[in-house]
């Protein structure tokens, strides 16, 4: 029913992805989190339509989109929420940078796990605050938190903690009990969350659920920004079409005030794209995360067979966490470049000895881009 096999060339389209670099025709990129999959039709659909419109104004987001929105939280999360508490952002990283000024004052700290999705640790310098940072601990295959260590990182101007659910990088879908543990925590010292959660409609693991942070207690939903986003479900991160939820009035108005004179407001471009997405698109999202598991699961056979290389098993998104610590290469993303992959060093999250490969492409562009991995290594 949909082609993910179609190889759509990419190239001369302005594409961060395939363009930026520069890179030799024959390289294939697998490093920024966007897939190469077209869009579902109804998005599409959805732009021709505000096209063949013909004027590009200004615009709001209306409250069909976020009564659906409000709908598509209880459906998929049994997280009951108000169309208030939404406000609609051009993007996760300029919502990320809005948390970091919202909470607290400058020259105060946010703490953060690592490694990490690389604005996390450069957002505090745009925001002036002060990073503070604990390692994940990798128990049984899977990343997750030292809780006694985070909490131990926390300083008396700690405002703000900014977690990543489910992990970039690293795949780690959250369990309510380490959830309710963090929210503890930082309940107890005064510390708001910011939590990330743009990977959430990208659980790989049948038996798993995304837990919405702010959804497990009154506590929580009192101390928590959660953004989220249709980009990434629905690879229309383009569009620049995010949410931050913020049941807590005051935070929330702290919130808009952070972003008052920075963000332009939403297009109508995205806003569409994201009511089509949201309205009509939930089997397509079905069939794409099956897609991803096959990819996944290709993958991850095929790299835990390279000498030097491990991968743990994935519980969401599309972006692999490979350790390549026991290879002995020192620069693994050029090694991987002139064999004809270009990925995400680890240091980029800082997590020095790793590397990042994003699966979410047409099967066959995967398995050429392993054929060279292998060559890499051997």
């Amino acid at each position: 029913m949909y082609n993910f096999d179609e190889i759509i060339n990419r190239k001369n389209t302005d594409s961060t992805k395939w363009d930026f670099n520069r890179d030799p025709a024959y390289v294939i990129p697998m490093p920024v989190a966007d897939m190469d999959f077209r869009c579902p039709e109804p998005i599409i659909q959805a732009l021709h339509e505000v096209a063949e419109h013909g004027i590009m104004g200004y615009s709001f987001v209306p409250d069909s989109l976020k009564d659906l929105f409000t709908e598509r939280m209880k459906n998929l999360y049994g997280w009951s929420i108000q169309n208030e508490w939404q406000v609609w952002i051009p993007g996760l990283v300029p919502g990320i940078t809005a948390s970091y000024r919202a909470v607290g004052q400058a020259g105060d700290a946010v703490l953060t796990t690592l490694p990490v999705y690389a604005p996390f640790h450069l957002a505090p310098t745009w925001a002036d605050k002060r990073l503070l940072t604990t390692q994940l601990v990798e128990i049984d295959g899977r990343w997750t938190f030292d809780f006694e260590a985070l909490e131990q990182a926390i300083t008396p101007d700690t405002k703000l903690f900014m977690l990543c659910n489910p992990y970039n990088p690293g795949g780690t879908v959250f369990r309510k009990d380490e959830l309710a543990r963090l929210v503890a925590i930082c309940h107890k010292h005064g510390v708001v969350i910011c939590s990330d959660e743009i990977h959430c409609d990208l659980i790989l693991e049948e038996n798993l659920q995304h837990i919405p942070t702010a959804s497990i207690s009154p506590e929580a939903a009192d101390l928590t920004i959660t953004l989220m986003a249709p980009s990434k479900t629905f690879n229309i991160a383009g569009l620049g079409c995010s949410v931050a939820i913020i049941a807590n009035p005051a935070l929330r108005q702290k919130f808009i005030q952070a972003k008052a004179g920075f963000f332009p407001e939403l297009n109508r471009f995205g806003i569409q794209a994201a009511y089509a997405a949201y309205k009509d698109c939930e089997p397509w999202r079905k069939a794409l995360v099956a897609y991803l598991k096959e990819n996944h699961d290709i993958l991850y056979e095929a790299i835990n067979g390279m000498k030097g290389l491990k991968m743990n098993k994935l519980e969401a998104t599309y972006l692999a966490w490979i350790d390549a610590r026991a290879t002995g290469v020192q620069d693994i993303a050029q090694v991987l470049l002139e064999n004809g992959v270009r990925i995400v060093d680890g240091k980029v999250f800082q997590g020095e000895g790793f590397f990042r490969v994003n699966f979410a492409c047409p099967r066959a562009t995967l398995l050429e881009g392993i054929a060279r991995m292998k060559k890499a290594f051997a």
